[in-house]
């Protein structure tokens, strides 16, 4: 029976995987609030589906009396976390990744309370001493805490060498610089715990370790499951790509989508995971039958849009998505794209249509998505590849309404050049 309202949370909602000293830490956060951090690199502009499991572990820290710490990697970025990759990142620009963290910081605003409280989340970037490091003193004072021997052992490392892959001495130091930073944490805000998905473990213990072994400090590493859907595919990736928690990434209707095409296998457990729902609550949706598990899957779909979007995003796609599918009308919602009016006063084919729309990722598969039937144009299936669209195709709305099957759909608009 777990001491603290975290441990006790995190274990009934399925977020843990693996903890340190699971014992030490209940008591401790029994104790009183607990720092806790999660890193995110800014590899690109915007975080995605696949991250939100840690971002939810921290909403539930905060929920529970604690106090999160979003770490952003301004400096880790620059080297590269290899855990999980076949190859090296690609480098980026200071300024790339200055901007790509500009962006990412709207992510967390509607999932944590930012504040100077004593559980208020703060945001912090380890460029702050990451780029102030001297490598000498750092490498004498720190280097000797690492063997090389138990690095080479680290998945994110022997993979790559048994697969004969290049690794370079710059990705190699990232475990390094990882534990840095839990280390500085723990001086700078108390930190104690760090938490990840579980492909960081290894990186994560190395952090326990060094701030026990450098400064006698007791730190704690909990991590989430890498979560896949019941029938094996990747949490978060689509046939059109990564499901981003950016809006101006990807639309919240899409969002939306996203969540109601749940696999009826995985609602109840996507519920516990990705939403504040009540657990008793949550037992009477997983428990739907036949056709009903569609309720569970829209309650989900608003649930989950609301914590990244906001209530009035998780309606308007809602309510838009029951226009289009149950009136056979166009919500306001839809995404939209723009298209030069002179292109339609042309003539674009239709197939190129799909593809600017984003419902289709090349024309090859505008073309075959097309020939299968799955291609509608304001509704009436398209039959001909090579059909031309033009200004006549515009409805009374002023619009042309693409869907590609039934479930995924875009509206453009003729725009002024």
């Amino acid at each position: 029976m777990a001491k603290s309202a975290f441990i006790e949370r995190v274990v009934a909602r399925q977020y843990m995987h693996q903890c340190t000293d699971l014992e030490g830490l209940d008591a401790l956060a029994a104790a009183g609030p607990v720092p806790a951090y999660v890193g995110y690199d800014a590899t690109g502009p915007s975080l995605h589906v696949g991250h939100l499991l840690s971002i939810m572990m921290l909403r539930t820290l905060q929920r529970t009396g604690h106090k999160p710490i979003v770490l952003m990697g301004g400096g880790t970025t620059k080297v590269g976390d290899p855990s999980g990759k076949d190859e090296a990142r690609k480098m980026l620009t200071v300024e790339q990744v200055q901007a790509n963290l500009d962006s990412i910081k709207k992510s967390f605003s509607n999932y944590l309370t930012f504040g100077d409280g004593p559980t208020d989340a703060v945001m912090v970037n380890n460029a702050d001493w990451l780029d102030q490091l001297q490598y000498i003193d750092f490498l004498r004072d720190y280097g000797r805490h690492f063997s090389v021997n138990r690095m080479l052992s680290q998945d994110s490392v022997r993979m790559r060498l048994e697969r004969e892959q290049p690794l370079s001495f710059l990705e190699f130091n990232y475990m390094v610089l990882q534990a840095y930073d839990f280390m500085e944490l723990a001086r700078r805000q108390g930190c104690r715990l760090q938490m990840g998905g579980s492909d960081q473990w290894g990186n994560i213990i190395q952090g326990v370790e060094l701030g026990r072994r450098a400064s006698g400090a007791e730190l704690f590493g909990l991590t989430c499951p890498l979560i896949t859907t019941s029938s094996g595919a990747k949490m978060g990736k689509t046939a059109q790509g990564a499901v981003w928690l950016n809006a101006d990434m990807l639309s919240p209707y899409d969002f939306w989508q996203f969540w109601r095409n749940t696999e009826d296998a995985d609602v109840g457990r996507f519920l516990r995971l990705f939403t504040d729902l009540p657990l008793d609550e949550i037992a009477r949706l997983e428990a739907l039958q036949g056709s009903e598990i569609n309720e569970a899957k829209k309650i989900l779909a608003n649930e989950a849009t609301s914590l990244a979007h906001g209530a009035d995003a998780a309606t308007a796609a809602s309510e838009t998505a029951r226009l289009t599918f149950e009136q056979g009308t166009a919500g306001d919602a839809l995404p939209q794209i723009d298209v030069p009016q002179a292109d339609l006063g042309r003539g674009l084919p239709v197939y190129e249509l799909f593809v600017r729309a984003g419902l289709a990722t090349s024309n090859g598969e505008a073309r075959r998505l097309i020939k299968q039937g799955g291609a509608r144009l304001n509704d009436q299936a398209v039959t001909d590849e090579q059909a031309s669209v033009t200004l006549d195709a515009l409805n009374s709305e002023g619009v042309i309404k693409l869907s590609a099957g039934k479930k995924r759909h875009a509206l453009v608009r003729p725009a002024q050049t």
